[in-house]
């Protein structure tokens, strides 16, 4: 089931890529099975963030999940 979670939220990430790369936990919980509970889906993606498929965004006031991009803190300077 999890493998089917994760497949759903790489999904999201890829039907919104035109518009939004950065989404709150609120957004990508959209996607999760109505049976699955908050702290089951927060389980997996802390599983993603672990396996180096996403990664944190803060803004220092608010946390915003995206995509893990290989060379993040070049693009940044």
């Amino acid at each position: 089931m999890n493998e089917e979670v994760k497949q759903a939220v790489l999904d999201y990430f890829a039907s919104k890529a035109k518009t939004k790369t950065k989404f709150y936990m609120n957004d990508l919980r959209k996607v999760a099975p109505e049976g699955m509970s908050n702290r089951e889906f927060k389980k997996v993606i802390s599983e993603m963030i672990n396996d180096g498929t996403l990664m944190y965004f803060s803004t220092g006031s608010t946390t915003m999940i995206q995509l893990a991009e290989e060379d993040v803190d070049a693009k940044i300077q």
